[in-house]
């Protein structure tokens, strides 16, 4: 039975979720910072569709990508050594998000509102939600956002318009995450993408293990994210 979330309430358990469809776990309650902070410390997310409840997941098997665990193309490499762009961190966090939102092809709308930027916003203002973009000719060309707590980042969503440009963003925000000992990236659910760059699914219950140990490190909220300039080598 799906859980509906009324004030206050917290989260049920994870292991509560439906099987079909896959990791639903509860409807309602808010976009808060409070409630986003307290539902990806329990390894839940939100997504749904504007006009409609908030939903709220935890599928299983859960798919990540351990930075160590990193995959890159020959074709890749030669784009990443190329040095033809510029990757930053943080400097335009809405554009981002407003880019992610823009319709893909085969696609009718979008599940990033307006309600979830101002969301997500809100955390980045806090210092815990995060972009990186990569910037071809002072033009964006690509980029994703998510949100990074103790040592554990949730990838939310990526875009592109130049050929590579969020790759080149992911690569450069995987090495620079092992580099802070970050354990793990959260990419939810299965893609293509994500599969050819090394990510892999686990059971939710080695998720959870896991997260429960990243997210308590103290380090949390107080990084300055600025990426290392060697990051494509």
């Amino acid at each position: 039975m799906l859980h509906w979330l009324r004030p206050g309430d917290s989260f049920p358990p994870v292991t509560a979720a439906l099987a079909d469809p896959n990791g639903l776990l509860a409807a309602g309650g808010d976009l808060s910072a409070e409630r986003l902070l307290d539902a990806y410390r329990h390894g839940i997310f939100p997504w749904f569709n504007p006009g409609r409840p908030i939903l709220w997941w935890s599928p299983d098997p859960r798919v990540v990508l351990i930075p160590a665990e990193l995959r890159i193309a020959r074709s890749l490499n030669k784009v990443l050594r190329n040095r033809d762009y510029e990757v930053r961190a943080d400097t335009c966090f809405r554009a981002v998000m407003q880019a992610c939102s823009e319709p893909r092809p085969q696609q009718d709308g979008t599940w990033i509102s307006e309600e979830m930027i101002a969301a997500y916003c809100a955390l980045h203002e806090q210092g815990l939600a995060h972009s990186v973009e990569t910037w071809i000719d002072g033009e964006l060309a690509g980029g994703l956002y998510g949100v990074a707590l103790g040592r554990m980042f949730y990838g939310e969503s990526m875009f592109t318009r130049v050929a590579d440009a969020s790759k080149i963003a992911l690569v450069h925000l995987v090495r620079q995450l092992e580099r802070w000992h970050f354990g793990m990236l959260d990419c939810q659910v299965y893609s293509e993408h994500l599969a050819a760059v090394g990510a892999r699914a686990i059971p939710r219950a080695d998720f959870m293990r896991k997260l429960r140990e990243l997210v308590n490190y103290a380090d949390e909220g107080g990084r300055e994210w600025k990426l290392d300039d060697d990051l494509a080598q």
